[in-house]
């Protein structure tokens, strides 16, 4: 174990309580923030109230009103939050998620991009595009199969075109 190694886990507190602040780094076993920003959060608990992180990575994460850039944790449960990517075991996300990557995924009244998990279950959500095992419940896609193969059959075009046209026109003589 190296000298580096011993500090960091001697410096880890045991609870990091964080009120109208910001701060670079949290390393603790248990974090509360209200109305408070962290650039990176590493914990085994993390509760956010009307706070913001750019990186959590924890083993429990509850947010309420909140924005983070990325997650990382075994279980997530965010309420009214607005979340870049969530990666987890079990994620239950309300609000706005760019995208949600998770063995088990409940999305709720938000609008989240992309949704894959083996086991999905959506209740008046909408998502751009759904990907699971074992989908149940009100969701509503904005990109279904017909629409992805049309753009799919569409972009290839015009990538074909393109890659024709530019030979065309600089290719050698």
């Amino acid at each position: 174990m190296t000298e580096s190694d011993e500090l960091s886990k001697s410096d880890k507190s045991q609870v990091a309580n964080i009120t109208q602040s910001r701060v670079e780094t949290v390393n603790a076993e248990l974090v509360r923030m209200h109305q408070a920003s962290a650039a990176t959060i590493q914990a085994d608990e993390v509760s956010l109230q009307q706070s913001a992180a750019a990186a959590v990575r924890a083993n429990s994460v509850g947010t309420h009103l909140s924005a983070l850039a990325a997650v990382e944790a075994e279980e997530v449960l965010a309420q009214s939050t607005a979340i870049g990517l969530v990666e987890a075991e079990k994620a239950s996300v309300m609000g706005y998620t760019g995208a949600v990557l998770a063995r088990n995924a409940e999305v709720h009244y938000g609008v989240t991009g992309l949704v894959a998990g083996n086991e999905v279950h959506a209740e008046g959500a909408r998502a751009v595009l759904l990907v699971g095992r074992n989908i149940s419940g009100n969701v509503t896609t904005i990109v279904d199969s017909r629409s992805a193969l049309i753009a799919g059959l569409t972009g290839g075009l015009f990538a074909g075109l393109m890659l024709l046209l530019g030979r065309m026109l600089f290719g050698r003589k």
